[in-house]
């Protein structure tokens, strides 16, 4: 064997350990600091839902209702969905009428970095009353609401606990 075939040999075996020994760090850094987490609507993204707020308010009775939850709205209705267990505690979602989603797949409105979630775990959406309903989409673990397990979509009172895995979620005005 000649001596520049086993210098380049030699050079790639350890151009493979180094591969190894990187990709090793990168695993253990991940264990330890877990995964990066974006929360939606950035900084640009901010006033975006005032305008739209603002629009609904000068927009007549009859275009409000076709825009959302029926214009059934009352004092008491919930106005927000807030994150208050978990890695994503302090999100805040606004409710304008449209479905919720909760789970690991990244197109959904909550992505939940936690290993008790499934992909597609609960969703929780307005009913023709104005109340909000969570339903469990068929998860593994489980969608929990004030300590008992959800079978059939179920009302949601106001600030009552919706648990899934180690992330709680509440309803507030």
């Amino acid at each position: 064997m000649s001596e520049l075939t086993l210098t380049v040999m030699r050079l790639g075996f350890l151009a493979v350990l180094w591969l190894f020994v990187i990709v090793a760090v990168q695993v253990i850094r991940s264990d330890l600091f877990g995964t990066r987490v974006t929360q939606r609507g950035s900084r640009r993204d901010a006033g975006r839902p005032q305008q739209t707020a603002r629009q609904q308010t000068s927009a007549p009775p009859q275009q409000r209702a076709q825009q959302g939850g029926g214009g059934r709205r009352g004092r008491n209705a919930p106005s927000k969905l807030v994150v208050t267990e978990g890695t994503l505690t302090g999100t805040t979602v606004a409710l304008q009428g449209q479905t919720v989603t909760l789970g690991r797949a990244h197109d959904s409105t909550i992505v939940l970095d936690d290993d008790y979630a499934s992909s597609r775990h609960a969703r929780i959406y307005p009913d023709r009353d104005g109340q909000w309903i969570v339903e469990d989409l068929g998860s593994t673990n489980g969608t929990y609401l004030d300590r008992s397990r959800l079978t059939t979509p179920t009302p949601i009172p106001l600030g009552a606990p919706i648990r899934i895995g180690k992330t709680v979620i509440e309803l507030r005005k």
